[in-house]
C-alpha cells in the first residue's frame, strides 16, 4: 500500500511525497555489500535466450579464459543449433541444449554443474529466471532491465541475500570506453565535486520492432507507462555519484508526453490502432540524492532522433559530454592536469583541444581498457563494451572478488521502471526512492571495482 505523506523540503516548505514502503530485511539475512563468493577456477555457464543478445554472449564467453559454455536454452530450436555451431567452430566441447517449450529453461537451471546462469530473454521473464537460478544455487547475470516491478526487485534482493549468490544486471554501457575513462578521471578529482549527471536511452527502434519475439517490447510499451528502459543511462550516472557507496537516490519526479507515435506503431504491427496505448513517447525523470546532487534521465524509442545515451557530467572544476559534441571542458588546475600541453589556455568556456584531450587520456585511460581494450575491440559487442562486461564478470568469479555491479545496483537502476510510472500516474508527484540496501548505503565510500 502506498502512503502519501507531507514532508518538509530543503527550503522549509511542505510538499506531498509518495512514500513507497520497504519490507524489513528477513531475519537471519545480511546485506550483500562487497560480497565475495568462493573462487571458481572454470566458470561453467548456462545461457538462456538466444535471440538478439544471447548469441553475442556465447561468442564472448568463447574468448574469455576460464569460461565454459555448457548449456544453451531457447524456445526456438534453430537458435540453439546456431549457437551450438558457433561453439563447435571455436573448437570447444558441444553444449547441452534445452528447447522446445517455454519451460525448458527450468531444466537448465536445475543442473548441478552450472556455476552461472546468464539470462538474455525478454523482460517479462528476467526476474523469475534469476530467482530460480539463485534458488538452485547458481550465481546469475540478467540482461536489462532485470526487473520491472517493485515486487520483482525486492524478491531478487531478498533471494540474493538469503542464498548468498551474486545477482548482477548485465548493464554493458558502464563499460563503454568514454564512460570508463571519464569515470577514472572523476575518481581522480579531475572534475572536482560532481554535482549533476545525465543519461538516457534515445533510440528509434523502427528497424527492430519486427525482431522482438511475439512483439513483446512494443506490447510492453502499449500496456505500461513510465521509463521502461532506464538502466543504460542510470548505470554510468550512478557510478559517477557513488550511489549506495556514500550517497543514495532520495527523491524522483517523472513526466511524459502523450503517446503521439506509439499507437501508430502498434497499428503497423497488428493492423489495429489501440485506444488504450499508455506509454508517452518521451519520458523525463529528475532525481535528487541524499547529498544534494541531481540526475536527469530520458527515454524515447519511437521518434526520429539520432541515437544518444546523453552521458553528461557537470562538476565544480569541469564538464564531460559524449553525444553530439564529445569532449571535456576544464578549469585550470596544474595539480591534477600536470603533463598536459598549454595548461595556461585551459578554461571552462571551451572544449579541450585534441592535443589536450590526448594528454588527458594518456594519463587517465581506465585500467580495464589498458588491460583488455584491444581484444575487446576485436571480439566486439557494441564496440567492445560487452566483452569487457563479460570479462570482468568471469574475472571476479574466478578470483573470488565482489562483482563490479551488485544486486543493489540492479535494484536502484531498475526501480525507475515502477517509480516513474507511480510519479506520472499521480500528476508527476515526487516519489521517495526506497533504500534497497536497507541502511547500508553509506557502508562503502566511493565506487571502486575490485582487483587482485
Amino acid at each position: 500500500m502506498l502512503v502519501i505523506t507531507a514532508c518538509g523540503s530543503d527550503s522549509g516548505s511542505v510538499s506531498n511525497i509518495i512514500e513507497v514502503p520497504s519490507p524489513e530485511r528477513p531475519a537471519g539475512q545480511e546485506d550483500m555489500i562487497a560480497f565475495a563468493a568462493e573462487p571458481i577456477d572454470t566458470v561453467k555457464v548456462g545461457i538462456i535466450g538466444l535471440g538478439m543478445r544471447g548469441p553475442g554472449a556465447v561468442e564472448r564467453m568463447l574468448n574469455i579464459d576460464g569460461a565454459k559454455v555448457v548449456a544453451l536454452c531457447d524456445i526456438e530450436p534453430e537458435r540453439c543449433d546456431s549457437a551450438q555451431a558457433m561453439i563447435l567452430r571455436a573448437g570447444a566441447p558441444a553444449a547441452d541444449i534445452y528447447t522446445g517449450s517455454d519451460s525448458a529453461w527450468r531444466e537448465l537451471v536445475a543442473r548441478p554443474d552450472i556455476d552461472l546462469v546468464y539470462v538474455a530473454t525478454d523482460w517479462k521473464n528476467h526476474a523469475r529466471m534469476g530467482l530460480a537460478a539463485m534458488e538452485a544455487g547458481k550465481h546469475v547475470a540478467i540482461e536489462v532491465p532485470a526487473a520491472m516491478s517493485l515486487d520483482e526487485i525486492w524478491d531478487l534482493v531478498n533471494t540474493s541475500e538469503r542464498t548468498r549468490k551474486h545477482c548482477m544486471m548485465l548493464e554493458n554501457c558502464v563499460y563503454d570506453f568514454f564512460e570508463m575513462n571519464t569515470l577514472n578521471m572523476a575518481q581522480n578529482g579531475v572534475f572536482g565535486d560532481i554535482v549533476h549527471v545525465e543519461g538516457s536511452y534515445i533510440h528509434n527502434l523502427a528497424d527492430f520492432w519486427d525482431a522482438y519475439y511475439d512483439n513483446w517490447r512494443l506490447d510492453y510499451n502499449h500496456h505500461n507507462r513510465g521509463d521502461v528502459y532506464p538502466t543504460h543511462g542510470m548505470g554510468p550516472a550512478c557510478q559517477l555519484l557513488d550511489i549506495h557507496r556514500g550517497d543514495r537516490m532520495k527523491t524522483l519526479v517523472a513526466m511524459d508526453t502523450d503517446p503521439f507515435t506509439g499507437p501508430g506503431l502498434v497499428e503497423k504491427q497488428t493492423g489495429e490502432r489501440p485506444a488504450d496505448y499508455l506509454n508517452g513517447d518521451h519520458t523525463m525523470t529528475m532525481i535528487r540524492t541524499e547529498k544534494g546532487k541531481t540526475i536527469q534521465i530520458q527515454h524515447d524509442v519511437v521518434n526520429p532522433r539520432p541515437y544518444s545515451r546523453m552521458y553528461q557530467l557537470t562538476g565544480t572544476k569541469g564538464f564531460a559530454n559524449k553525444y553530439g559534441r564529445q569532449g571535456y571542458a576544464l578549469e585550470p588546475d596544474t595539480a591534477t592536469m600536470s603533463g598536459m600541453p598549454d595548461l595556461y589556455n585551459l578554461n571552462a568556456h571551451d572544449w579541450l583541444s585534441a592535443e589536450q584531450e590526448a594528454a588527458l587520456l594518456e594519463k587517465y585511460t581506465h585500467p580495464f581498457i589498458t588491460e583488455v581494450g584491444e581484444i575487446a575491440k576485436k571480439v566486439g559487442g557494441h564496440g567492445g563494451m560487452d566483452y569487457i562486461m563479460d570479462y570482468r564478470l568471469i574475472y571476479c568469479l574466478r578470483n573470488g572478488l565482489p562483482l563490479d555491479m551488485d544486486v543493489y545496483d540492479l535494484a536502484e537502476w531498475c526501480s525507475l521502471v515502477p517509480l516513474t510510472a507511480l510519479s506520472i500516474e499521480n500528476g508527476s508527484a515526487p516519489v521517495a526512492v526506497p533504500d534497497f540496501t536497507r541502511g547500508s548505503w553509506n557502508k562503502l565510500q566511493g565506487y571502486r571495482p575490485a582487483t587482485k
